[in-house]
């Protein structure tokens, strides 16, 4: 009798699915220190703690990028270990900011089901939460993968496309508790730019390039216990490449955003997101962002501001997204729609 699993198939989902996800991750300042190791972030708020203190925080809390790495990497022996592509977000909120120390542990319910046309794969839409040691929430969203089948002769389940928010309402947004922008120190942070100085519309060329190592992004992949097949097991592609973690693109683009949005301090919520090419090694990130909406919030001296943030193989100056046919550009990497808190 074998002990081992080879993972969920397409036809082992259904509606309505409660999936716990192992293992408890207790995330500590060695994280933190990896995660600035990995990707050049420089956001004042994640780096000082004597800046945190001054924002109304007690302390500097982890990136949220490494919060949304972790409780995502807890999902993928379950939801994506046998996935053909991750597709999208949507819908993710972060409700609570998680500090060293913490422990996060994960669940996911199946919210959609769709088989492909070729029968040999099909889509699962699931909506995954993030908890701390106290059980409260600290994470949720959804998010939809293209997972193969185990028998392509297996009949698929019905189909449910659950109806998602194209982004979430700025009422909806959870702010730390003693958030406070009143004396932010500008100089401190990096940038001179406040929310009343970005104009909706505006798109902004963050410059810089990361080239991306073959060993590099495995040791990222593996921190954040991530295990679907394709980014370890260059056999699991026909071209014999390792598919680069998107989430590692993700934050490689958010640490270049620094350059030009250094005051978008916090990231409250994930509106929206497609990984919209593979991205391998060797390939060199580089973004752009657009201004989508701003507002302000019941806290003092704090705004939020919608971004659309980019990141691309090619030119970020030329700000392409979409071709004529309105599907995305060889060169985009991915589209991330998010809202952060900035300074008024």
């Amino acid at each position: 009798m074998t002990k081992t699993t080879a993972g969920r198939f397409f036809e082992d989902y259904r509606i309505g699915q409660t999936i716990t996800h192992a293992v408890p991750r207790t995330l500590t300042n060695g994280e933190r220190a990896m995660y600035t190791s990995l990707y050049p972030t420089r956001f004042a708020i994640y780096s000082s703690d004597e800046f945190a203190r001054s924002c109304g925080l007690m302390r500097a809390p982890l990136e949220d990028l490494a919060v949304f790495h972790t409780v995502f990497g807890k999902t993928v022996p379950d939801v994506s270990l046998n996935a053909v592509a991750n597709l999208g977000y949507a819908e993710g909120l972060f409700t609570g900011r998680v500090f060293a120390g913490d422990t996060l542990t994960t669940t996911s319910e199946v919210i959609g089901l769709k088989e492909n046309s070729n029968g040999k794969s099909g889509i699962v839409w699931v909506r995954s939460t993030g908890r701390n040691q106290h059980g409260r929430e600290m994470l949720d969203y959804v998010r939809w993968v293209m997972v193969r089948k185990r028998d392509p002769n297996a009949a698929g389940p019905e189909t449910v496309v659950p109806k998602l928010k194209e982004a979430v309402n700025p009422a909806d947004l959870h702010l730390p508790q003693g958030l406070d922008f009143s004396d932010y120190n500008f100089a401190l942070a990096g940038e001179p730019h406040r929310l009343a100085d970005y104009q909706i519309g505006e798109k902004i060329n963050h410059v810089d390039g990361i080239t991306i190592e073959e060993a590099e992004h495995m040791m990222a992949t593996r921190l954040w216990q991530n295990t679907a097949k394709v980014h370890f097991d260059a056999t699991q592609r026909e071209d014999g490449k390792r598919l680069i973690y998107g989430g590692h693109v993700m934050s490689l683009a958010r640490a270049l955003s620094f350059n030009g949005l250094a005051n978008a301090q916090m990231i409250v919520a994930i509106n929206a997101g497609a990984h919209a090419n593979p991205c391998f090694a060797g390939d060199t990130v580089r973004a752009w962002s657009e201004v989508l909406d701003k507002t302000e919030t019941g806290h003092p001296g704090v705004g939020a501001i919608r971004l659309r943030l980019v990141a691309t193989k090619g030119d970020p100056a030329a700000f392409t997204l979409k071709g004529a046919d309105g599907k995305y550009a060889p060169e985009v990497l991915l589209d991330l729609d998010y809202w952060a808190l900035m300074p008024v």
